[in-house]
């Protein structure tokens, strides 16, 4: 098996480089592969990562999270704006298109297929929804118009990932809901009780451990197969502390286990493994998948990203895995620990993590609640309750009255401001600092808000005659959408609006004396009002009626002149309450002089004019309409006011976030004092309420004689049900759960769904034995690991008869061991383990492990972004903390390899690994060698892996170091010299903030100003003088074509110049926007190599508004000399981007050695 080099040359066949794959398989696999290819470079390495370092499937077609992603945001969508039109059942199927099922999508309607599976860009439906084309539009305007941004998304991101939906020709056909068909629903597996099954008999009795060993031979002689052979000592250790511990064992625990020739040794290791604190930070990653656990909230505009203590959350669950708690208080903690009687132990509080650090959905009540339901439903009992948000389930027994029966149970808590302290035994050192400082902040937060909130009152009181009228005209609407245009183009808060319909509606029904007379005029036909007015104003400024009297200040106003409309009726109270506002001001200030400034002034005083008091109270009385409640009052402000309450509120969470003397705290649930009583809401829309239901638990669980919650929200009550022995999902849940970690799937394939159309357990009895053992020990975990991991199933070999694989190529029925890659958490955990550079420290804040130094902590303690989730963790199929995840799919893409092989994180590892004193002090390189397989591997090499490695090292020392290369792309800023077309003079910018390059730390610069230049763009200093440059410098003599576009979006200000100048011949191409683009391609460019290209834009007369976008791209026409091979060349100012270029020290030949060992598939592999 030969892997030639990319830089070899024909005709020079010494440079032609091969590797020997056999040392960097696992032993196991040795006898099948080729021994045919020597090592002598390094590079030869990159080809064998790419062909040959993971090799696990794909997920396959319609997978459980694509199908899960149509369920949860897809279908509901269809039902709600598609159906009408595209259906069988609708009235008239327009443009011959059908949604019902995927292949009717697929072969389209009129103008032909609606989606292109994989491929939003070509798909008809991502067309029509996006509205980017005048004649494709839906859902139509007339019926309910564009789509949100967050839908369009949705649907965009289900084409890309190959439409995956569940509804056949057959299924779509089906009519009524899964509760129609009682016998199936009774019968299904899932929902039966519980049973405690008796091993079966068996015929190879020797090769029963223990119950699980019975089950599993039982199976197997059914079919005529036998188990494979036990797995060698050294691979037990291995498999047992990986799935235990998720880290290599260490040289002497392998030797150890290997001079431990007594019968019960695999099991010592066992309980070792299981009293290891390294177990909890192990088995505990898996449940925060299981938790959708992040240490930020997802897109939340302008507030503070982080959760300031969901580090508590993980440290509880790592607790509570190590302390072995029972599983089924641990479902009670993490739903209603703050109604549990904890005494003095409050640590239990932080388990309500579970519910709290989900996504916040820009804080739409709905879908936080509904993303509560989900990750309780599915988390704990493997029900897709959520997909009942908008109808009935469709495939199993859940009616959407059931899904808001849980809606009300967590729509009656809410999430206090003030959240309870973990305990005071070990408050940080730091804490009094951090008590001074929050004090501070909160003082600045609390003054700032109480300032802004009193001058946007006093606005909203100056403008009450604009909110009457408003009132006036939005009751003769009668539509609330139109009353909430009406106000808002008025420049009113709808709300404030809505307050005064209803209080003149409330204050109409009974003699007012402030506002009769608005009421009479209010009364008069539009089209005869200056005529009747003329009658009625009189009367009101007599104010006669003795019954009917009216405030004499009212009546005053309507004296003389009748009013010609109710507007200006309106503008007469406005003036009125406006004068006596101002009285009110004046009064206090009088007050004040009198009590020297006592705050206590404006609670105690009132107006003494009776009159002129009446008609203040409309203002200032705690129910009126123009003093609204204080949770309210935010909504008038202006957008600056706005920004800097978040900005003061970011700081203060901020400061939770980052202090180290901020004290743990937990993100816990408090019922509200009154139970929230839940309704249906139709479609999903919480605007359009159905019919009320109690809140009580799932029918399909508790069954027919279930009775609404009692006490409060009803959480403790639900929790009590999900952790029941009688609950028949529970405990076989999380037996499933643990069965796939250990044997990479479950005895149930879809460990989040054991509704209807769940795969069937391959070993029904087998999956019954285990939960009912786990609940008759005490629903205790570790003594499930201990029974799963001493059984010989467990112990099996990986290789098993190849035959078998034609029989069972899955292996369900559990003939062999499957082989498993280590996952993101291990592989990362492993290598520093190796290296000698793993910091064991538990517990605490999230640590960066993403940047560069990143921390040496455990993955488990890396600070999770949920909105931004970082490359490295995606390409390794880190499980996405957006919503629950039983399992990991494993994926096999070259990213993976190219990481490894690049990754500053994995280099530095090996120079660690090279360096440690037990290996760099061994002076013959035989030596060294077998030190670096013992210490990466747990063995020594064998012959030809010895061989081959000293042949792999002298080569390598041998290769000559290469020099750096020049960057081809520079950020700086300069003045262009109108007289000479050239650049005057460039100087680069200092400060890189990760993202952009500007003058120093904070942005505008006290020297040159505003100057930044980001991937996409920048910003132009305040004048000519600092224009900013984005520099390119010719590596080469060549003819170039350069294009780009130069956007400028902004409105305000004048625009922006760009220039691109040539240090050989000068300004090629001169352009300038404003509020708007041009495409700045220019003549083919001749260069030398040295010669630069300055991409420069200045602000022209002043910096006001002046971001713009201009990333352009150098293509090679034609290199000199004439080079076929380059004409392909592309320089991309975007891709190209990056910050301060670190030369690093290239790898010596023990280096590279050993990051060839880190990274070979014996590594990579469990097994």
């Amino acid at each position: 098996m030969r892997f030639p080099i990319a830089n070899h040359i024909p005709g020079r066949e010494e440079d032609w480089f091969f590797h020997e794959l056999t040392p960097y398989f696992p032993r196991q696999l040795r006898a099948r592969v080729k021994k045919s290819i020597a090592s002598t470079t390094f590079l030869a390495t990159t080809t064998l990562l790419l062909r040959s370092i993971v090799a696990t499937a794909a997920p396959v077609e319609g997978d459980p999270a694509g199908i899960e992603f149509f369920e949860k945001k897809i279908r509901p969508l269809f039902v709600e704006h598609c159906y009408k039109c595209h259906s069988k059942d609708a009235e008239k199927v327009k443009g011959g298109l059908l949604l019902d099922t995927r292949d009717e999508m697929l072969k389209g309607g009129d103008t032909g297929p609606a989606i292109i599976a994989g491929d939003p860009e070509k798909s008809l439906l991502i067309k029509a929804v996006r509205y980017t084309d005048e004649d494709l539009q839906m859902p139509p305007r007339k019926s309910g118009g564009k789509l949100s941004e967050e839908q369009i998304a949705d649907l965009e991101a289900w084409v890309k990932m190959g439409a995956p939906d569940p509804r056949t020709s057959e299924a779509a056909v089906q009519k009524g809901p899964p509760l129609s068909d009682p016998e199936k629903v009774r019968h299904h597996w899932a929902f039966k009780p519980i049973r405690h099954p008796a091993p079966p008999a068996v015929n190879n009795k020797r090769w029963v451990k223990n119950p699980i060993d019975a089950f599993v031979m039982a199976k197997l002689e059914s079919k005529g197969m036998l188990p494979s052979r036990q797995a060698d000592k050294r691979t037990l250790i291995r498999r047992a502390t990986h799935d235990l511990t998720g880290l290599p064992p260490t040289l002497q625990e392998v030797e150890d286990f290997l001079a431990d020739n007594s019968p019960e040794a695999f099991t010592r290791v066992a309980d070792r493994l299981l009293s290891s604190p390294r177990y909890g930070e192990r088995w505990g990653r898996h449940w925060l998948d299981v938790a959708r656990y992040a240490d930020t909230k997802g897109y939340v505009f302008e507030e503070e990203r982080r959760y300031a203590y969901a580090y508590t959350y993980r440290d509880y669950v790592i607790r509570a895995f190590n302390e072995d708690l029972p599983f089924n208080r641990f479902i009670i903690e993490q739903l209603a620990a703050d109604q549990l009687d904890l005494g003095d132990d409050k640590r239990p509080l932080a388990a309500m993590g579970f519910l709290t650090l989900g996504r916040r959905f820009l804080n739409n009540q709905p879908d936080i609640i509904d993303d509560r339901i989900d990750v309780v439903s599915r988390g704990l009992m493997g029900l897709t309750v959520t997909c009942a948000r908008c109808h009935d389930h469709k495939y199993d027994p859940i009616p959407t009255q059931d899904y808001y029966s849980l809606y009300g149970v967590f729509a009656s808590c809410n999430e206090p401001a003030d959240k309870p302290l973990l305990g005071s035994a070990s408050l940080p050192k730091a804490y009094n600092e951090y008590v001074t400082e929050r004090k501070k902040r909160e003082e600045e937060l609390k003054d700032f808000r109480a300032a802004k909130e009193q001058e946007a009152l006093s606005q909203l009181r100056q403008r009450t005659g604009d909110y009457l009228l408003a009132a006036f005209e939005a009751r003769r609407l009668n539509e609330n959408s139109k009353s909430e245009a009406l106000a808002r183009e008025r420049k009113l808060d709808p709300g404030v609006v809505h307050r005064w319909v209803s209080k003149l509606d409330e204050w109409r029904k009974q003699h007012h004396p402030l506002f009769a007379p608005w009421f009479a005029f209010a009364a008069l036909p539009e089209k005869d009002f200056t005529e009747r007015a003329k009658e009625l104003a009189p009367k009101v400024a007599a104010n006669q009626a003795a019954d009917q009297a009216v405030n004499p200040l009212v009546a005053e106003a309507f004296a003389g002149d009748p009013p010609a409309s109710m507007k200006e009726v309106a503008e007469r109270y406005g003036n009125l309450f406006a004068a006596v506002d101002k009285r009110w001001q004046e009064h206090l200030d009088e007050q004040r002089k009198k009590s020297e400034g006592s705050d206590k002034v404006e609670a105690l005083a009132a107006l003494p004019d009776a009159n002129q008091e009446a008609l203040r109270q409309i203002l200032y009385a705690e129910n009126s309409p123009a003093n609204p409640p204080s949770g309210e009052i935010h909504r008038l402000f202006d957008v600056p006011t706005s920004q800097k309450l978040r900005a003061l509120q970011r700081k203060l969470e901020e400061l939770d976030a980052t202090h180290p003397g901020a004290p743990p705290k937990a993100m816990v649930l408090e019922d509200n004092s009154s139970p929230y009583n839940p309704h249906v809401f139709v479609r999903g829309n919480p605007n359009n309420p159905g019919p009320e239901v109690p809140r009580e638990f799932l029918a399909v669980v508790a069954g027919a004689n279930r009775k609404p919650f009692q006490k409060g929200s009803g959480r403790l009550e639900l929790a009590q049900a999900i952790a029941s022995r009688d609950n028949a999902l529970t405990a076989r849940v999380i037996v499933n759960r643990v069965w796939l970690h250990h044997f990479g799937a479950g005895l149930v394939r879809t460990p989040s769904d054991f509704g209807l159309r769940s795969d069937a357990p391959t070993h029904p009895e087998l999956l019954d034995y285990l939960a009912s053992y786990f609940i008759d020990e005490g629903w205790s975990l570790k003594k499930l690991h201990r029974l799963i991991v001493l059984s010989n199933t467990y112990q099996q070999n990986s290789d098993g008869e190849t035959h078998y694989a034609q029989i069972d190529p899955d292996n369900r029925l559990l003939w062999k061991m499957s082989r498993q890659r280590l996952d993101f958490e291990e592989l990362r955990d492993s290598l520093l383990a190796i290296s000698g550079k793993l910091d064991l420290t538990e517990g605490g804040h999230a640590v960066d492990i993403v940047g560069e130094p990143s921390s040496t902590r455990r993955a488990v303690y890396g600070f999770v972004e949920r909105q931004n989730l970082p490359a490295m963790f995606r390409t390794f199929d880190f499980a996405s903390p957006d919503t629950t995840s039983p399992q990991r799919f494993s994926t096999t893409v070259p990213q993976q390899a190219l990481f490894l092989m690049n990754s500053p994180f994995v280099i530095q590892q090996a120079k660690n690994l090279a360096g440690r004193e037990e290996i760099k002090s061994r002076s013959l390189p035989e030596d060294r060698i077998r030190r670096l397989y013992e210490v990466a591997y747990q063995r020594e090499p064998d012959h030809d892996e010895l061989k081959l490695a000293l042949r792999f090292v002298e080569a390598e020392a041998r290769v000559p170091t290469e020099p750096p290369d020049t960057p081809v792309w520079q950020y700086g800023y300069g003045e262009f010299d109108e007289a000479a077309k050239r650049v005057k003079e460039f100087h680069p910018l200092s400060h890189f903030t990760g993202s952009a390059w500007q003058g120093g730390e904070k942005l505008p610069d006290g020297q040159i100003g505003w100057v930044l230049l980001n991937a996409t763009g920048g910003h132009p200093g305040n004048d000519p003088r600092h224009a900013a440059i984005r520099r390119w410098t010719a590596p080469q003599e060549a003819k170039l074509a350069i294009n780009g576009t130069l956007k400028h979006e902004n409105e305000a200000g004048d625009g922006v110049r760009g220039r691109i100048v040539s240090s050989r011949v000068g300004v090629v191409g001169e352009w300038t926007v404003h509020h708007a683009k041009e495409l700045t391609a220019v003549e083919p460019v001749e260069v030398k190599p040295g010669d630069t290209i300055d991409f420069v834009v200045d602000c022209r007369s002043g910096p006001d508004s002046d971001s713009f976008s201009w990333a352009p791209k150098i293509q090679l026409v034609r290199p000199y000399p004439d080079n076929s091979e380059a004409l392909d060349k592309t320089w991309d100012a975007k891709d190209g981007f990056g910050g301060p270029r670190e030369t690093p020290k290239p790898l010596d030949a023990w280096e590279k050695f050993a990051q060839v060992l880190l990274l070979s598939n014996e590594l990579m592999f469990v097994d």
